[in-house]
């Protein structure tokens, strides 16, 4: 422990180092904490508040340990250290040259490995590059024949490397000047804040480009090494890019290399429906920037508008021409209907709502387990639509947008749970596996009770089993728009509401719902913020091993063995569903086996409400 000398020898030095600020660069941060600690010394028995915590912070052995070569690094600085050789990888060349000239040895074969390992050669390099302060590229001199106006030409050099350019070139239709079309955001010529779209280039290391076309001279960069020399005339009024930096999920797919109305289909970035895409340029209205979520660090790409692509979706293709750019490829120095109605078969594997325990206890566990909804799903699909769409200004292929604003969300732990929904073909065994997961844990998983038009049975009980309405009443709803989906049923009507799933998540439990496709776009709203599950198939093959004494439930209620038909039905069945909705699926689950399927949902459903997710911008507008 340090203590003071006497009280007035710290305010005496203090006073000096303050008249000579000099003096604490020579003595250094150690004898500063040294001074400290003896002026805190005069109160530390005083039991001053806070002086013996600060005391013993500034004793602590890790904190005099940094200060200690915190000065070691000073005195080393100002020493201002040259390197003992600039060539140091000749030496090291040389060193192995000898090596190799005198008897081996085990310690010469060591030195010789790590003398010519990459790391180590790597690291000479570095060091003579410092040594050498050879920081910047060899550039060629300026040409001697630069015209008298000066400001009206530019000299761009950029050194080739492996990384794309990121621009694009094009003859202008007017002047038939090669001018840059676009530059790409994220790539070099981006970056180096040299090249703009509208510059006319007039020569490339050298060769003068008028009366060339684009493929030419793109063959000149393809010739070209280390240095690529560009002399060009600047635009004179600069576009503004509007870099929004927004998120979009891709609702359809998208092939530039099929595209022939694109500027550069090298340009161009491929994207399939329900990828996350972040556009960084709106400038041009016929074609965006953007990048894909998952990989933020590449260079952006070509994506058609969402103007454009509404025009695709409605013509199937573009039909009007457009001036086509040459591209710079990475190689090369880079990159300058209405909906078919779904067909679900009412055929399943789960039991029968007649067939299921009549013990009171078990019942009641199992409310929300009738079948009533995926045995009335029929082949005719007119009785299957959800309210949702059976409303003309709200059904999806109506106002289908191409891309859709997403945010990342965060649940909070106030909030309530989101809307679990379970999707796949009839047979794939959604219901079981919507059955197992509230069985695992009954108080945090339920299913909303269905309503139903048919009579109450003597052992049930209303609002347990079913909601039992008067078909008046149900009507009403589904007029209302009240309904996630409904159907009928041997004369009789079920459907799941809307209501009755909000109150589940009231009660501050997770709601697991399994609906047909059709009843999604329904379902995603703010309130609901549902998280989409496709419950996929296996392969045909693997079906038939699994499922070889499954049975299938008819409209007569017979238990018949799956044959090789209804494989098939249940692979093209998921197979539609996929092209026509995947965009709306938030994680595919492919259901091989139950209990490993049952464990991966449980786990999907957690993440699902823990950790952040992408969802529609507009369900967060909308709780604003």
């Amino acid at each position: 422990m340090v203590h003071p000398q006497k009280p007035g020898e710290a305010f005496r030095m203090r006073e000096t180092m303050e008249m000579n600020p000099g003096c604490l660069q020579e003595n250094g941060l150690s004898q500063i904490l040294t001074l400290v600690l003896e002026e805190l010394g005069l109160f530390y028995h005083k039991d001053v508040n806070g002086i013996g915590v600060l005391y013993s912070l500034l004793q602590a052995p890790w904190l005099q340990s940094l200060l200690k070569v915190h000065d070691c690094l000073h005195q080393y600085i100002r020493k201002r250290p040259m390197p003992v050789v600039p060539k140091a990888r000749c030496l090291s060349s040389e060193v192995v040259n000898i090596l190799r000239e005198i008897p081996p040895s085990a310690d010469s074969r060591e030195l010789k490995r790590l003398l010519q390992g990459a790391h180590f050669k790597a690291l000479l390099s570095v060091h003579d590059t410092v040594a050498q302060k050879d920081f910047e590229p060899i550039l060629p001199p300026l040409p001697d024949n630069i015209p008298e106006n000066e400001e009206a030409m530019r000299i761009v050099c950029l050194v080739k490397n492996k990384q794309a350019l990121g621009a694009t070139i094009k003859r202008h239709e007017i002047t038939g000047d090669i001018i840059v079309a676009r530059v790409i955001h994220g790539g070099l010529a981006d970056r180096s804040g040299l090249l703009y779209a509208g510059d006319k280039l007039v020569e490339v290391n050298g060769v003068p480009v008028e009366g060339l076309e684009p493929e030419q001279v793109i063959h000149i960069l393809i010739q070209s090494e280390g240095t690529i020399v560009f002399k060009l005339i600047p635009v004179g009024d600069r576009t503004v890019s509007s870099h929004t930096m927004l998120f979009v999920r891709a609702m359809a797919d998208y092939w530039p290399q099929q595209d022939p109305a694109i500027p550069c289909a090298d340009a161009g970035l491929p994207f399939k429906r329900g990828d996350i895409l972040q556009i960084v340029d709106q400038s041009d209205s016929m074609w965006w920037q953007a990048r894909k979520a998952s990989d933020l660090s590449r260079c952006a790409g070509l994506i058609p508008s969402n103007h454009l692509l509404k025009r695709k979706q409605r013509e199937f293709w573009w039909s009007q021409p457009f001036m086509t750019h040459s591209c710079l490829k990475a190689s090369q120095l880079s990159t300058i209907g209405e909906e078919e109605d779904m067909k679900i078969d009412e055929k399943c594997v789960e039991a029968d709502e007649e067939t299921f325990e009549s013990d009171e206890e078990f019942e009641y566990v199992l409310a929300g387990f009738r079948r009533s909804m995926r045995l009335c799903r029929r082949k005719s699909h007119s009785t299957q639509l959800s309210c949702y769409s059976r409303c003309p200004n709200n059904c999806y292929h109506t106002v289908a947008a191409p891309y859709e604003e997403v945010v990342r969300y965060q649940r909070r732990p106030c909030d309530r749970f989101r809307l679990i929904i379970l999707l796949g073909p009839s047979g794939v065994g959604v219901n079981e596996l919507r059955k197992q997961l509230i069985l695992l844990n009954p108080n945090l998983f339920q299913s909303p009770v269905p309503h139903t038009t048919r009579p109450k049975k003597s052992y049930e009980e209303d609002g347990r089993e079913y909601f039992f309405v008067s078909k008046e009443m149900f009507e009403s709803l589904i007029y209302s728009h009240s309904f996630l989906e409904y159907g009928d049923y041997k004369g009789h009507m079920y459907g799941t509401s809307i209501a009755t799933v909000k109150d589940v998540l009231d009660s501050g439990k997770m709601c697991i719902v399994d609906l047909e496709p059709q009843g999604i776009t329904g379902a995603r709203t703010h309130e609901l913020k549902p998280y989409v599950i496709f419950i996929k198939p296996p392969s045909r093959n693997f079906m038939r091993q699994t499922r070889k004494n499954a049975t299938i439930i008819t409209d007569y209620f017979v238990n018949i063995k799956l044959k090789e038909e209804d494989f098939q039905d249940i692979e093209e069945s998921a197979k539609k569903m996929e092209e026509q909705y995947g965009q709306f699926f938030d994680q595919v689950l492919v259901n091989d086996d139950l209990h490993s399927a049952c464990v991966q949902l449980m786990s999907i459903v957690r993440r699902a409400q823990d950790e952040p997710q992408w969802i529609p911008a507009s369900w967060i507008c909308s709780d604003s």
